[in-house]
């Protein structure tokens, strides 16, 4: 078809053959094998000492002149047990600076729910207003 593309229409050449047109501008797109990138993201990796994830791994490709998705990275990554020091989630003790008055504890837990009640706990908020 592509022979004759300069003598005949391409909608013409497609019907007569039953194809569609979409058939005869299809490209397959050669796709990039894993195998030239993944020596590359393991030697970035290691050369982060583990402390690289896939967005600078993606930063550090496109250096050395490969495009390559974070998507992919990451699925090499899975693939070769690859995982960043800092994607573990480490503990952060929680400071809590809501109540910096503590309150004494009175009764020290020392109350009967069947027993009259012996003590009796309010608290008065006064609001100040205008009027």
């Amino acid at each position: 078809m592509k022979n004759n593309a300069h003598k005949y229409c391409v909608s013409a050449m497609c019907k007569v053959l039953q194809l569609s047109r979409s058939t005869y501008y299809y490209e397959s797109k050669i796709k990039e094998s894993t195998d030239e990138i993944t020596p590359r993201i393991l030697e970035i990796f290691k050369a982060s000492r583990n402390n690289y994830g896939t967005r600078k791994i993606k930063v550090e490709l496109k250096k050395l002149g490969f495009i390559v998705s974070r998507r992919k990275i990451g699925r090499v990554m899975k693939a070769n047990g690859l995982v960043s020091n800092y994607t573990v989630a480490q503990y952060k003790p929680h400071v809590d600076k809501c109540n910096d008055s503590k309150v004494l504890n009175e009764l020290n837990r020392e109350f009967n729910a069947e027993a009259l009640p012996l003590a009796l706990i309010i608290q008065f908020l006064f609001i100040s207003t205008p009027q």
